[in-house]
């Protein structure tokens, strides 16, 4: 597999670690049933590939890596997830963003702080939130969604180095007449 091309003189900051392809079957997906909840592992693969930098306003310079996850059944390899998004690193104000969009008709910006270190060997822990109606990070969804499932909050933590990456991410749900916590945790290794 051929190297990604990093484009030159953009300060990818903490985001840089990422850029390459993952791939880890040790994944859990807790998910909601009208009864209770499922548990179904899982394997994947998450790309992530360098976009170079954006000025937002003539103010704001954003270093933005895209990224494409595909998660399958372990039980069937059936995809039952697939994802698209972006990382952004706003080096001023040091804010990590992740914006994603998943085909349910859901769409969400969450955001974090991250004053770590940015060396690429290094361990990075970034840390990003949203919630419905939040002024910052919020989240969008369909109106069918909106009354049926809706996400009402997103966390994620991802944890990686030059060799690992380990997640854990939480979509708290109102769906089946409750609040459940719709959580995946995977550990991947880069390709």
């Amino acid at each position: 597999m051929t190297a990604p091309h990093i484009p030159p003189g953009v300060d990818f900051g903490p985001l840089l670690g990422l850029i390459g392809t993952w791939t880890g079957d040790k994944g859990i997906d807790v998910a909601p049933q009208p009864d209770g909840s499922e548990d179904i592992p899982y394997h994947e693969t998450i790309t992530f590939d360098p976009v170079g930098d954006v000025t937002n306003a003539k103010k704001q310079l954003l270093a933005v890596v895209s990224y494409h996850q595909v998660v399958r059944r372990k039980s069937n390899d059936e995809v039952f997830h697939d994802e698209l998004g972006y990382w952004m690193w706003d080096a001023q104000s040091q804010t990590i963003m992740q914006s994603l969009i998943v085909p349910r008709a859901v769409a969400l910006l969450a955001g974090g702080t991250y004053t770590g270190p940015v060396d690429p060997a290094a361990d990075i822990t970034l840390h990003v939130a949203a919630r419905l109606n939040d002024p910052d990070w919020s989240i969008a969804q369909s109106p069918f969604m909106r009354d049926n499932a809706s996400t009402v909050e997103f966390r994620h933590r991802i944890t990686f180095n030059a060799t690992h990456l380990s997640y854990a991410e939480t979509t708290v749900l109102d769906i089946y007449n409750r609040t459940f916590d719709h959580t995946d945790n995977n550990e991947l290794t880069r390709t």
